[in-house]
């Protein structure tokens, strides 16, 4: 037993075991040499196809972008994109076309590696063009790299890339696209992908069916007919511009068989094309629907900006009967607060609308203020000399600002939480800063409801405007409830300007463009009166935008003012007449 135990002890790695060791150890270096080979063959053959865009033919172009695709994969995304972008360069003097993909930043151009899309360098204009050359690109190009792009966001992506995949591949699909969908639907798992990927097939099979020579007399196409049926099925009240088209070319290939009255079995295809012509006018009814709503909301959305534009001007002329032309520079002074806070807060535009609305309705009430306080107390019972007095504000106002600002328009950021829009289908999408300015505005209107219904100072306005006299023997202080009245609709003329600062640049006559607007809407709605000044804002604000697509722009503003003119001489206290002892 000791002699064995010292055996064990000193037996040392023999022959044997080496040789028993060696076999695996061989293949596992033969494999690991043989993946990274892989790896740098399959990077090189990228290097390669990328260098050939330079002096390719597009028809050879064509050809390279699905080599591209079917030798990367995933990893050709950023050239892809880049090349369908136009923003694929490569250097004129190397041997090698390197390649890089460029951003231009106002006179800077910022040069991206196209592999790992890192920054390289910053060049300027001159310098870029003297060491850089465009690969060219054209329409069919870039509707091939569309294609690829889908078909690798299908096949690895997030649910919302995967949708947006399909939304592109759905207008170009072909057999590959479609055998790519057909074997990527047994494994999605997200429903609303796995719906669309039915779609997709369904377009293609209708696609498929218009092209083919069916339906004759020497075959019994039942097969075809339930496959057909199945995909009109499918896309019934589909809203997409592609299904659309594939089921009016499907109708047209169905009606052009019919006319041979010999070769094709019509007890086929005229249950398709009844189908078919019923599916197609179903989705028209929809898709007219979801216009009307769109050209509704349009016309709420200009309600709205006509209604924080012209609230203001109906507390100060319904109250004092100033006919206020400087209204406009007061929206002007609101926009312009709001470009000057975000020169202040440049690094957080997200937030700088917040801080805005306050500063621009402080600004734009303290300056009516000083206009009341100065000039127009002094004009009361003189509406000629008020308004020019006003008139001749408005003109010193916009040529303080070209002195402050000059004339040029300036832009306005706009919050990441305002831009894009709510797709509610493929027909309608609602713009997210038209509806938070929808939402602004009706906010704003039962602000001022509640200040004027249930403050003291509203308590004050009321009965000056229902009678001075009265209200001022009863201790009103008639002269400070002016200025702050006329301050408060300088102010809230002030927050318009900042909603339409989002809408539009800014410029010393963007008020200019909303003061007849604002008049219309008061003596329309009646003068002093909230709620005929909201019914009024948007009943133009819509009829609007149902009349331009008919009449054009200039002709549907001159109808409705002709609209007006009519109305007031049926009833010229407006829609919602002032009451009160003071009312005529």
């Amino acid at each position: 037993m000791h002699g064995t135990s010292v055996i064990k002890r000193k037996i040392p790695l023999t022959a044997v075991a080496r040789v028993a060791i060696f076999p695996p150890l061989l293949l596992l270096i033969i494999w690991t040499r043989f993946c990274f080979a892989e790896d740098t063959f399959t990077e090189q053959s990228l290097h390669s196809l990328v260098a050939q865009l330079s002096s390719a033919s597009f028809a050879k172009k064509l050809t390279l972008v699905d080599e591209i695709e079917e030798v990367a994969g995933e990893a050709s995304l950023p050239i892809l994109e880049a090349f369908l972008a136009g923003q694929l360069y490569y250097l004129k003097q190397e041997q090698d076309k390197v390649f890089q993909a460029v951003k231009i930043e106002q006179d800077n151009y910022q040069i991206l590696d196209i592999y790992t899309t890192a920054q390289v360098e910053y060049i300027d204009k001159q310098a870029f063009r003297a060491r850089y050359k465009k690969v060219r690109i054209n329409n069919r190009l870039r509707k091939k790299i569309k294609l690829s792009l889908s078909r690798i966001s299908l096949s690895s992506g997030s649910e919302a890339s995967k949708m947006q995949a399909l939304n592109a591949l759905m207008d170009g699909v072909d057999e590959s696209s479609a055998s790519l969908v057909e074997s990527l639907y047994v494994k999605e798992r997200s429903k609303p992908v796995k719906k669309l990927m039915s779609v997709v097939l369904a377009v293609h099979q209708l696609k498929q069916a218009t092209r083919g020579a069916t339906f004759n007399q020497q075959t019994d196409d039942q097969t075809e007919k339930q496959k057909i049926t199945q995909a009109l099925d499918l896309l019934d009240g589909r809203l997409e511009v592609s299904v659309k088209v594939a089921l009016i070319n499907f109708k047209a290939h169905l009606e052009d068989l019919t006319a041979d009255d010999a070769n094709y079995n019509h007890d086929l295809i005229n249950p398709l094309l009844s189908k078919t012509n019923a599916i197609i006018h179903s989705i028209e009814e929809e898709i007219n629907f979801f216009l009307f709503v769109e050209k509704l909301f349009f016309g709420l959305s200009l309600g709205s900006v006509l209604l924080l534009a012209a609230i203001g001007l109906a507390i100060t002329f319904g109250v004092m009967g100033i006919i206020n032309m400087a209204h406009g520079e007061m929206i002007m002074l609101g926009a312009y607060t709001t470009y000057v806070v975000q020169l202040l807060m440049p690094n957080l535009i997200n937030y700088s609308l917040f801080v805005a609305v306050p500063a621009a309705f402080l600004v734009a009430a303290l300056v009516g203020i000083v206009i009341q306080r100065t000039v127009i107390r002094y004009l009361y019972g003189r509406p000629l000399e008020t308004l020019l007095a006003t008139f001749g504000i408005s003109l010193i106002l916009r040529q303080a600002v070209r002195t402050l600002f000059s004339p040029l328009n300036r832009q306005v950021d706009q919050p990441s939480w305002m831009s894009g829009a709510l797709e509610l289908n493929p027909v309608l999408s609602l713009t997210y800063n038209r509806l938070y300015i929808l939402a602004f505005s009706l906010l704003v209107f039962i602000a001022l409801v509640f200040v004027i219904k249930k403050t003291s100072l509203g308590l004050n306005v009321r009965a000056v405007s229902q009678n001075r006299d009265m209200a001022k023997a009863m201790g009103v202080k008639t002269e400070w409830v002016d200025a702050l009245t006329f301050g408060l609709g300088s102010g809230v003329a002030g927050v318009a300007g900042v909603a339409l600062s989002q809408l539009t640049n800014v410029g010393p006559n963007l008020g200019q463009a909303y003061i007849i607007d604002s008049f219309m809407v008061v003596v329309f709605g009646g003068v002093g009166n909230l709620m005929g000044t909201l019914v009024a804002s948007f009943s133009l604000g819509a009829a609007n935008k149902f009349m331009e697509p008919i009449t054009g722009t200039v002709l549907a503003n001159i109808l409705v003012l002709v609209f007006i003119i009519l109305f007031i001489q049926k009833r010229p206290r407006g829609l919602f007449p002032q009451k009160g002892r003071a009312a005529e």
